[in-house]
């Protein structure tokens, strides 16, 4: 009897288990998540905008400044992201004048608030 146990011990030491194809790519989508979010942070960083990972910063980017596919958009603390296209339309209303934008030689644009006592910069 012990020399069935043995040769029973052997077979079941010696036996190679049955080759399954996909053992090798159990893994392969937890490493294509792994991947693609390492993929998204590095986009991110190189158009340096960390601020878009931050949940506490608010920030406004200007796409194609000046042109008719202009888009802006604006993430701000607590609320989704909001993205605003360029249109032809005016808009219209009442209200009042808070300043006065200027451009430079060199292409820079400031703005320069009115004076709140005289109504005039």
């Amino acid at each position: 009897m012990t020399r069935r146990r043995r040769s029973r011990r052997r077979r079941l030491l010696d036996h190679e288990e049955e080759q399954n194809p996909l053992t090798g790519v159990a893994n392969l989508f937890d490493i294509a998540m792994v991947f693609s979010v390492a993929l998204l942070v590095a986009l991110v960083m190189s158009y340096q905008l960390p601020e878009l990972l931050s949940p506490t910063d608010d920030i406004t980017i200007v796409k194609n400044p000046g042109q008719k596919d202009m888009q802006m958009i604006i993430k701000e603390e607590g609320e989704p992201v909001k993205v605003l296209n360029m249109s032809e339309e005016l808009g219209t209303g009442t209200g009042e004048a808070l300043g006065t934008a200027y451009r430079l030689a060199d292409g820079s644009i400031i703005y320069v608030p009115f004076d709140n006592s005289s109504g005039s910069t």
